[in-house]
């Protein structure tokens, strides 16, 4: 197998990239191996079959079926093929397909060499193809066969597997495809795989401060470079600017520390965003990047409110999947682009992203419409599985924090849903759950110590994190929608920090009526407002306001 980069570029604007969108074919159905995508084919012979059809990326194997309530959505593997053209610029430079989300294993092929694979639907990763590029380019069938292009066909499943989170309990589709924008970049030998950039500022707004490490995609070792960077507010003004020369490349890389005084802030309503613009020059040539970043500061008050920038914010905000009719999880930029404009629009300020990593366009927007963050792992319901299981949701979280912690917007990184809902494995042990949320609660800490943690759903991980939201769902599943003001209170009491993430009593069209539905206005009151298992079936709506169904969301 050749050499195979699994990493991330935060990077790709400056760079010399470009989306992967069309002339893709696709199969929904597994291959007797790669070789069928790319051998060559007679019209009529029986090499014909199977019947590729042609798709645009991004695109969602579940499109259509994901909707439709009368059978189970299609979950198993799926291929798809293009044929590109491969001219890298840089001079021995480094040429890769950096997916932005694909779902949920993903093997990737030149020709027939297996160049990388991926677990996981919802983080970016990257695949350096180049000594499989080279080694294509010198066979028979490069120019005879493919007329100097490079065959690519890569292989996604989503088929259900009790050790590969998120659970096929969670109340979402856990989508197969490629439903994220891919990308063909091409890079130096010496580039920047991650530009971590702190912005911090005190509750004043008067002293602020940026700290920038860099690390390194280094393939050929070289040891020396040159860092020029500069911060630029919005209005185009260079504020600050360092230059430094760097003789190890070698892990994160601290290259500047800055203070700025009276940074602009950011908030919802006057998102303030700076550019970090840099340059890495080095023997392989120059790479050139930039970052987006705003300043503020924010605070859980111990038993009490939650402060932007000093000032008390209330939180009014909404939850978002990201999925749309007729095009599952593959929405393109514009319909994300318009989904949060809605969202701004009808005076959002905070969003949690339940319940998995969402697309790099997504936190862009949130960072300049003005939204907070809330974005979790989908460490979602059954309970906890093996090795293989944890190492999944250590990655996760570790690429989650990784790739959006520049974006101003977030506060919060969720470590899970709903977990204490049992059901994928024969033992359910809190103990253990509980030490395994300590260990990612550490790990979150460790790799960003300005967000807070948190949790939603599990009373007796409830201590873990830093801030916590119970189940309350008054009027829903259980009680009545007038139960919900003293239930918060009671809540609000158990925990430092409260918020209440979720909830739908008040949504349901029925509760804004004179004469609710009669079944309705039965419900018990004085047994809790908390969701319990089986309640969806309870309280999803008389014989039969609505078909029965999952009503959680």
């Amino acid at each position: 197998m050749f050499f195979i980069l699994l990493s991330t570029f935060s990077t790709l604007k400056a760079q010399k990239s470009t989306r992967l969108n069309n002339n893709w074919s696709f199969l929904k159905e597994d291959l007797g191996g790669v070789w069928e995508a790319v051998r060559p084919v007679v019209a009529g012979n029986p090499e014909s079959l199977p019947i590729w059809t042609n798709v645009t990326l991004p695109h969602c194997v579940n499109a259509e079926d994901a909707v439709d309530p009368d059978v189970n959505y299609y979950q198993g593997p799926a291929w798809y093929r293009t044929q590109i053209d491969v001219q890298n610029p840089y001079s021995n430079g480094k040429t890769l397909l950096h997916f932005e989300g694909a779902g949920q294993k993903t093997s990737v092929y030149v020709y027939t060499t297996k160049v990388g694979e991926h677990v996981g639907g919802y983080d970016e990763w990257t695949v350096d193809i180049t000594d499989a590029v080279e080694a294509f380019k010198k066979t028979a069938v490069y120019n005879k066969q493919f007329k100097g292009k490079i065959p690519i066909s890569i292989r996604t499943d989503n088929s259900r597997d009790l050790e590969m989170i998120p659970s096929n309990l969670s109340d979402f589709n856990v989508y197969g495809g490629i439903y994220r924008y891919l990308n063909l970049v091409y890079v130096p030998t010496l580039s920047v795989d991650k530009m971590f950039a702190k912005a911090e500022v005190d509750a004043a707004g008067k002293s602020g401060k940026l700290t920038v490490n860099a690390r390194f995609y280094n393939p050929h070792k070289i040891n020396n470079a040159t860092v020029e960077l500069k911060l630029v507010d919005a209005a185009g003004k260079v504020v600050a600017k360092s230059e430094k020369s760097l003789n190890n490349l070698s892990g994160d890389v601290a290259v500047w520390s800055t203070k700025i005084k009276n940074p602009k802030l950011w908030s919802p309503s006057n998102p303030q965003l700076y550019h970090l613009d840099y340059i890495v020059k080095s023997a392989a040539g120059n790479y050139a990047g930039t970052e987006k970043v705003g300043f503020r500061n924010f605070e859980f008050v111990d038993n009490g409110p939650f402060l932007l920038n000093g000032k008390r914010l209330l939180l009014r905000g909404t939850h978002r999947h990201e999925d749309h009719a007729g095009v599952g999880a593959a929405m393109t930029e514009n319909q994300i682009r318009q989904e949060m404009l809605m969202m701004k629009e009808m005076g959002v300020n905070f969003i949690r992203l339940g319940h998995y990593q969402q697309s790099r366009i997504v936190l862009n927007l949130c960072d300049s419409l003005g939204i907070l963050v809330w974005e979790e792992i989908p460490w979602c319901r059954g309970g906890l599985g093996g090795e293989t299981y944890k190492n999944q949701a250590r990655r996760m979280l570790t690429n989650m924090i990784e790739q959006h912690y520049n974006h101003p917007a977030v506060i919060i990184w969720g470590l899970g849903n709903e977990n204490d809902w049992p059901g994928d494995f024969p033992e359910f042990d809190k103990e253990k759950i509980r030490s395994f949320f300590k260990e990612l609660n550490a790990l979150s800490h460790k790799l960003d110590i300005s967000r807070k943690t948190a949790l939603r759903r599990c009373d007796f991980c409830s201590d873990i994190v830093d801030v916590y939201s119970p189940s309350i769902w008054a009027g829903w599943y259980r009680g009545a929608y007038t139960d919900y003001k003293q239930s918060v209170q009671e809540e609000f009491k158990k925990v430092k920090h409260f918020i209440h993430i979720e909830w739908g009593g008040d949504s349901h069209a029925l509760r804004h009526s004179e004469n609710p539905d009669n079944a309705l206005s039965k419900i018990k009151t004085g047994v809790g407002t908390d969701e319990r298992a089986g309640d969806a079936s309870l309280y999803g709506g008389a014989a039969r306001i609505s078909k029965d169904g999952d009503w959680s969301e």
